[in-house]
């Protein structure tokens, strides 16, 4: 029986120092599209699938569109939508075709800052794209906006 490396020591396989890169760059362009207020450029870190899974409390989304439109009814204001940050990612790549990340989100806005947890997991499409095939999103209890002193 061989054992399993602890995460901590894995070593990195070749590539992976790319592939952790790219995919980087797929959160950084999200993040930037939603803060421009732009959910369809946000939505283009995902998978264009009907297979695009999003999972948030006890619900479950199937479908690239059917998060879309969930997306856009949630956030149909600048206000509702605020500054997103993705912070305290980290990038597993389990092979060269696919990664796992796991991260924290929270939105800043003026009376509230929601916040959470998330994990994603990632396919480089045919074309070389990485996207977004499952997005499990967390929410956690504190999201009241810092008093000021």
């Amino acid at each position: 029986m061989v054992a399993e490396q602890p995460r901590s020591t894995r070593r990195m396989a070749p590539g992976d120092a790319r592939i952790m890169l790219e995919i980087r760059s797929v959160l950084d362009a999200q993040q930037a599209a939603w803060n421009r207020g732009d959910i369809n450029g946000f939505m283009e870190g995902y998978e264009r699938s009907p297979n695009t899974t999003f999972v948030s409390g006890d619900g479950v989304m199937r479908g690239w569109q059917t998060v879309l439109e969930q997306y856009k009814r949630s956030y149909d204001t600048r206000a509702k939508m605020g500054t997103l940050v993705f912070s305290e990612l980290e990038v597993t790549p389990l092979g060269p075709n696919s990664a796992v990340v796991v991260g924290r989100w929270e939105l800043v806005r003026a009376d509230d800052r929601p916040n959470g947890r998330f994990t994603l997991i990632l396919r480089r499409t045919a074309r070389g794209l990485w996207r977004i095939v499952l997005d499990h999103t967390s929410s956690s209890s504190s999201s009241a906006a810092p008093s000021e002193s």
